[in-house]
């Protein structure tokens, strides 16, 4: 047994090692190009070459080569050519007349000269960057396309009327193919909003406006990579798992799902995408369905097979709460057309009272049911001048499936799909119905300010929460989390609930319920665990991954811009930065998936490389551009004077920058 765990700990070690030897060549190969360019176009131009090395400080190893000395050397964050007369370390070389008398020293050559020597660097590393890109494409990559998942409801997206399923084809004018592409052109952004063209599952067309908002580090919109048809792969599960979550209907199916499982119908009607798959389980959740897969077999071959799910209920605690005003009202919608505003409370709907006759959290289904009907709401609305009003409003629902949105955040309010409404919840207890685990201990008037799903006594293995102790969700006015906390009771359906409750300003023994099952009001869901959806990109010649390379390299240089710019602007917070150890990381994990996606990496590195190599700072190319610009256009090197005072600013600069990344590398990124 011990030679076996020594055994797999040494194989798991040989690949450790392996990726971080590709990673390593991958890192070096990219600064080795970039001094390549400086060291060939100084060879070329007869300049005298004292040094080419890898890396600063300390030569690990050197080797003198005819009268170049090549060196590896201690700290592996870059490289440099060192050339007489040109020396950072030393800017004073540049103007010393007698270095400038010597005809192979740089700084004896042509101001075109030295600006090829100098721009050398960054016209390989953008070759290389095209070369690593071009490899990527010919090979195929997985990325997840431009299609939307999760839409999270009163973000800036659904408020501007996008749904899960839709495609997003450009925003302000850049062509977007990938998700990647969405996540860069709303990062990236620094406008109010943002024009976006899309097309819906059914392939209508439509445009929107959508303003970001800064989250955290950056501008989001609040969406997430689509989900596809197949079930999770065996790999992507940890040992013991299933692709079902335990006590899910998907669990009781018959016969069980397998990893991998792709599904192709839903009661003998064909299922196009993730979006279709989750809107026909929603419309059926009241009965049985049968899920036609197909499954893929040991050898290769494949197998149809029909899978009977059943219904499942709803858990509940068997209490009504009370209704916040309404959050945000989708653009386009239902309910924007008939005049609803944020800011309404829903008080009636068809003379029911919302909280007491009608418990909030049904609304997105009792919509649902009357789709093409006209439904009227009555809303309490703040006028200013005038106190509270209620406003009749006539609105006619679409046929859109309720709880296919849900709050899978904290904060996240709950939506009504059918109108286009966001709403919270007041954790203020309005009713408590008969026969419930709440009806002996809960009362109308109870205020609940804190939920805690807890592991049934005795269980041994953490649940799709991943963790065995109890997760606890606060519930104040500032932290409107009852919705959230409703879902996930569902998503952790083993767990039970113990609740802090306030009674007439006074905090009461915590209460433990467990949760029983509806067997009138059914989930949307059924317990089945999809993987993400990913589409190849592989170009169909060589030519062809010539032109994909191209057009990023292009996409990649203007991204590093844009980056700067809203560096600068902050519209991205610094914290967005990495240093060194953070790019190893993403380096090694990249690794991981292959060749193909290492290359893609690295290509983006060579033009990073590239771009900030050459921007106007002393001690970088873009810096002795600056100079030699200077030089061309007066016909005279700038002052001693200046040229040191520039390098040391440069040189200081470059130094607190390397400090600040690996302090975020370290501190912040947890790397």
């Amino acid at each position: 047994m011990a030679t076996l765990m020594t055994a797999g700990l040494l194989a798991m070690s040989l690949a450790d090692l392996q990726n971080i030897g590709i990673v390593a060549i991958g890192l070096g190969l990219v600064i080795f190009f970039h001094e390549l360019g400086h060291f060939a176009v100084a060879k070329w131009c007869d300049v005298y070459v004292e040094r080419f090395s890898i890396g600063f400080g300390h030569a690990i190893i050197a080797r003198k080569w005819g009268e170049t000395e090549y060196a590896l050397s201690m700290i592996p964050f870059g490289g440099y050519v060192k050339m007489l007369g040109q020396d950072d370390a030393d800017p004073s070389q540049l103007t010393s007349e007698e270095i400038a008398e010597d005809p192979r020293s740089y700084t004896a050559k042509t101001v075109p000269q030295r600006m090829a020597i100098i721009s050398a660097g960054v016209i390989m590393n953008i070759i290389t960057g095209l070369l690593f890109f071009a490899f990527a494409f010919h090979q195929g990559i997985e990325v997840p396309p431009a299609q939307l998942g999760t839409v999270a409801t009163g973000r800036p997206a659904w408020k501007a009327g996008m749904r899960e399923g839709d495609r997003i084809v450009d925003i302000n004018g850049r062509e977007i193919s990938t998700f990647g592409d969405i996540v860069r052109a709303v990062a990236l952004s620094s406008t109010e909003y943002l024009d976006v063209q899309a097309v819906r599952t059914d392939g209508e067309a439509f445009t929107t406006r959508i303003y970001p908002e800064m989250t955290g580090t950056h501008r989001e919109i609040g969406v997430e990579p689509v989900r596809g048809l197949d079930l999770a792969p065996k790999e992507a599960l940890a040992e013991g798992d299933s692709v079902t979550l335990a006590g899910t209907a998907a669990s009781q199916a018959e016969p069980a799902f397998e990893p991998g499982d792709l599904i192709q119908q839903v009661d003998g009607e064909t299922i196009d995408g993730f979006a279709q798959l989750q809107e026909e389980l929603a419309r059926k959740r009241g009965s049985d369905v049968v899920l036609h897969v197909r499954r893929m077999k040991a050898d290769k071959s494949s197998e149809e097979l029909d899978i009977k799910v059943p219904p499942q209920g709803f858990r509940t605690l068997g209490i009504s709460m009370d209704i916040s005003q309404i959050e945000a009202v989708q653009v386009g919608s239902p309910a924007e057309k008939a005049g609803m505003k944020p800011g309404d409370r829903i008080v009636k709907i068809e003379e029911l009272d919302v909280g007491k006759e009608l418990n909030p959290l049904t609304l997105p289904d009792f919509f649902a049911e009357r789709a093409g009907q006209s439904v009227t709401v009555v809303v309490s609305r703040e006028e200013k001048g005038s106190g509270a009003k209620t406003v009749d409003i006539v609105i006619e629902p679409l046929d859109r499936q309720g709880w296919t949105e849900r709050p899978h955040s904290l904060n996240q309010p709950l939506s009504i799909p059918a109108i286009g409404v966001a709403y919270h919840l007041i954790p203020t207890v309005l009713s408590v119905e008969e026969g419930s685990p709440a009806q002996s201990v809960l009362q109308a008037g109870d205020q609940i300010r804190q939920i805690e799903l807890i592991m049934p006594e005795g269980a041994e293995k953490a649940d799709i929460l991943g963790t065995l102790e109890p997760v606890v969700i606060t519930i104040d006015e500032t932290n409107r989390n009852w919705s959230y906390a409703f879902w996930q009771m569902q998503v952790a359906n083993e767990r039970n609930v113990r609740l802090k409750v306030l009674r007439n300003g006074e905090e009461l023994e915590p209460i433990t319920l467990t949760p029983v099952r509806s067997e009138t009001w059914y989930l949307p869901t059924r317990g089945i665990l999809m993987n993400r959806l990913s589409v190849t990109q592989k170009a169909s010649s060589a030519g062809a991954a010539l032109s994909m390379g191209v057009t990023h390299v292009r996409n990649s240089a203007v991204d590093i811009y844009l980056t700067l710019r809203n560096l600068i602007t902050q519209h991205l917070s610094v914290k967005e930065l990495h240093g060194p150890i953070g790019i190893a990381k993403v380096a090694y994990s990249v690794s991981q998936q292959g060749l193909a996606e290492l290359s893609m990496f690295l290509g983006f590195l060579s033009i990073n490389l590239a771009v900030l190599n050459f921007l106007p700072i002393p001690v970088l190319d873009g810096g002795h551009m600056v100079f030699l610009m200077y030089e061309g256009i007066t016909g005279r090197k700038p002052s001693e004077t200046i040229m040191i005072a520039a390098t040391y600013v440069g040189l200081a600069f470059v130094l607190g920058l390397m400090v600040l990344v690996i302090f975020l590398d370290i501190f912040v990124h947890g790397f």
